[in-house]
């Protein structure tokens, strides 16, 4: 602790690092300290002037706190700590003056302004301003710019401080938003007029302090103050990113990530961000049953006597989807097994091993990416499997990590090492001697693609041997926010999806919108939309989507954490754990619990990690020994990023997003 400095801010004695930035230590100190341009994962700009403090007994001028370290501070004239001022009258008339600069050309937009009620320069004109303008000439307009179908702008609010343009550099890893012009001509603009081509860009909305840049499907929909906020998770990826769900009334109206360091810092990817329009469409309300060939709809008690009459003494094949909670799964394995029946998650074909851990969820932390030098991504294209995660891996790559690829080569917005395709390249990889690398953090992410083929088992066991060897970390980066929570219920089939519904006279889907059933067995669909499930189904069940349940989702690398209910499920639809329920009494099968609470003790007794909350057990298992890998080369485990589960395919955003993607992939390149 020796290297520690001891400053003084406003009278308070405060020991800090001396690399920190003053803005940092003050906040350390719990001094609130304003700014714009100053974001704590973006490099410093030093450009809004609003975080100006005093330094006492340095020059007689103000400091910007966001630019000046703590080692850059002289000791007093007797070697006294050096003292930082944040509230004295050079400060105040400093700020003062900032705020008066600001507003100059800001235009007077604050009762329709979209971000009126969440707006920095709103809150900070109030606490640090004037309440006068001695500006009196006209203000200047700058033309707004089309950066897609998310982020709508209005650039004449803009105050420069930068923001988006270092996030879409930084971290998203785009070059298309820069400032161009000098003094009064100074604009924030994007290149040759391009559309932003990430998959991050929400995030520059939340980023800006003013409202130049808004949510262009949330724009005029709702107040602030209207809404209530629901503290969740995310389910459209498999990192389980940390969200806030806004609702009004029964209304989904936005969906806004939540900071946490460990799983998504606090950013989101625009598919999480934009999909909630999806919940309105395509909406399963009430239940169906078919009928020489055509689904009628029907009421509760006829469709649960159709399904449980189904049942009875027949061979049942449980699929659970990829968007199902733990409790739900539970429950359905616990249904199906006491009829006889078989369950399995696993629905992609994925060669995950039942029971080991280690295997399905792997050894490394989100957070390890971060102090890695070495990445090895193995069958996977992170930047469309989980963006955000991707991110993670550029400020790694950024701080000085190597990366190398085995598989197809795509953009992943950072440079690395593509090693090759096929599964050759894999085996030589384990052929050679890795005990240089022992002692060098290394993280290695295996993907769904690497592993859904005929030898995916000996594709994981190999990587396992090779992260064995040197001494590095295993991640398996998974697709369905729902598998590592089934795999740690067992529910799974010996044999995979095959073997489940083998003979399978019932299928009972639960949400299983992503496999093709064959004409022939029953089946029996439990889900929130009118998808490809629904489609095949002889009796359909509809349940709440995840927004409308409280349940446990178990993220990619093996975190507990509970999505809470934002609003309720429409017409007719109930909780999924709540049919199951209710089914189970229909076939003289009655589960013993009433509640979800009780429903949520009997699945801790029987799993005690699921009780541990944000916590991350750690994995166990054996690293078995690697078969005969085959010689195909990996391919990427996702068709469209935008289109992966019911939910996105009944967004129209998502439908716009997609045909974007495709259409900037095809165009024509000029002859050179």
């Amino acid at each position: 602790m020796s290297d520690l400095r001891t400053i003084i801010i406003d009278g308070q004695e405060v020991a800090c690092d001396p690399a920190m930035t003053l803005i940092q230590a003050c906040e350390q100190a719990g001094i609130e300290v304003p700014r714009f341009c100053y974001h704590e994962r973006l490099s410093i700009a030093g450009n809004c002037r609003m975080c100006l403090v005093e330094i006492v007994g340095g020059p007689p001028k103000p400091a910007a706190s966001c630019a000046m370290q703590v080692k850059d501070l002289r000791p007093g004239r007797n070697g006294e700590p050096p003292e930082v001022k944040t509230n004295s009258p050079m400060v105040k008339k400093a700020r003062e003056g900032v705020m008066e600069f600001l507003l100059i050309n800001h235009p007077l937009d604050c009762p329709i302004c979209d971000q009126g009620g969440e707006c920095d320069l709103q809150d900070q004109a109030m606490a640090y301003g004037v309440d006068f303008s001695r500006y009196r000439e006209p203000k200047r307009a700058a033309e707004d710019l089309d950066l897609g179908p998310l982020v709508e702008t209005h650039m004449t609010r803009c105050i420069s401080c930068t923001r988006c343009v270092r996030f879409t550099t930084e971290v998203a890893g785009i070059t298309q938003m820069g400032q161009t012009g000098r003094g009064e001509d100074a604009e924030i603009t994007s290149y040759l007029g391009q559309t932003l081509d990430s998959n991050m860009q929400g995030n520059i909305i939340d980023l800006c302090p003013v409202g130049a840049l808004v949510s262009k499907p949330y724009a005029f929909t709702a107040r602030p103050w209207e809404l209530t906020k629901t503290e969740t998770i995310d389910v459209m990826d498999a990192l389980g990113s940390n969200i806030r769900v806004d609702t009004k009334g029964r209304e989904v109206m936005r969906i806004l990530p939540r900071n946490n360091d460990a799983v998504n810092e606090e950013w989101l990817s625009d598919k999480s961000r934009f999909v909630w329009d999806g919940l309105r469409r395509q909406r399963l309300d009430r239940p169906y049953i078919r009928e020489e060939g055509k689904l009628r709809p029907a009421t509760w008690p006829e469709a649960l006597s159709a399904a449980a009459a189904a049942m009875k003494g027949r061979k049942i094949a449980g699929l659970v989807g990829d968007l199902a909670p733990v409790e739900a799964t539970f429950a359905l394995k616990q249904l199906v097994e006491g009829q006889g029946g078989s369950v399995e998650c696993r629905t992609d074909g994925a060669k995950l091993p039942a029971g080991n851990r280690l295997g399905y969820v792997g050894n490394a932390a989100i957070e390890d990416i971060d102090t890695a030098e070495m990445i090895l991504l193995i069958g996977t294209d992170p930047r469309n499997e989980a963006p955000v995660l991707n991110a993670r891996i550029r400020k790694a790559w950024l701080a000085g990590a190597k990366v190398a690829l085995i598989g197809q080569p795509v953009d992943l917005t950072y440079e690395y090492s593509h090693i090759g395709t096929d599964r050759a390249a894999l085996e030589k990889l384990a052929g050679m001697d890795h005990s240089d690398k022992q002692g060098v953090p290394g993280v290695m992410i295996v993907g769904q693609g690497a592993l859904t083929e005929a030898d995916g088992d000996a594709v994981l066991a190999t990587a396992l041997k090779i992260a064995e060897a040197a001494g590095s970390k295993l991640m398996i980066l998974h697709t369905a926010a729902a598998r590592v929570g089934a795999m740690d219920v067992g529910a799974v089939t010996e044999g995979g999806l095959a073997g489940a519904i083998d003979g399978a006279e019932v299928i009972y889907s639960l949400g299983a919108d992503e496999v093709d059933i064959a004409e022939g067995p029953f089946v029996i669909y439990q889900g929130s939309h009118g998808d490809r499930g629904a489609h095949r189904a002889d009796v359909i069940l509809p349940a709440a989507a995840w927004v409308e349940e409280s349940g446990l989702f178990v993220n990619t690398e093996g975190r507990v954490q509970m999505a809470m209910r934002a609003g309720f499920p429409p017409g007719e639809a109930k909780e999924n754990w709540a049919i199951l329920r209710a089914l189970s009494a229909e076939m003289d099968a009655v589960q013993p619990w009433n509640s979800l609470g009780e429903l949520r003790r009997a699945l801790i007794s029987a799993h005690p990690h699921l009780g541990k909350l944000d916590a991350r057990p750690e994995p166990s298992g054996t690293v078995p020994e690697p078969g005969p890998l085959g010689d195909a080369d990996f391919r990427l485990a996702l068709g469209d990023h935008y289109l992966t589960n019911p939910i996105a395919r009944a967004s129209q955003l998502m439908a716009e997003l997609s045909a974007g993607a495709k259409a900037r992939a095809a165009a024509p390149l000029a002859a050179e």
